[in-house]
């Protein structure tokens, strides 16, 4: 399985997720990115599963999912417009 980013040190403080994705420490702002996480409890917060391809990150008690390309502004072309360029 292709490891598409190593995602680890993940924790909070009052308005922002911060987490090391590829050995860098990067920090988003909780309102920007989900208002669910924003509202979460602290349980809710620390309750999370990191995929394995290191493609996202999951909160079960919400029902929640975060992809890390989207954190960092990767867009993915569609296939057919990967075949046509």
């Amino acid at each position: 399985m292709k490891k598409h980013h190593h995602v680890t040190d993940i924790r909070f403080d009052e308005d922002s997720l911060i987490l090391r994705i590829d050995g860098e420490e990067k920090k988003f702002r909780l309102r920007e990115i989900s208002p669910l996480l924003e509202k979460a409890s602290e349980e809710e917060r620390k309750t999370f599963e990191i995929s394995p391809s290191g493609y996202g990150i999951h909160w079960p008690l919400l029902d929640e999912d975060i992809s890390i390309d989207g954190l960092l502004g990767i867009v993915h072309a569609p296939e057919w417009k990967r075949k046509i360029a």
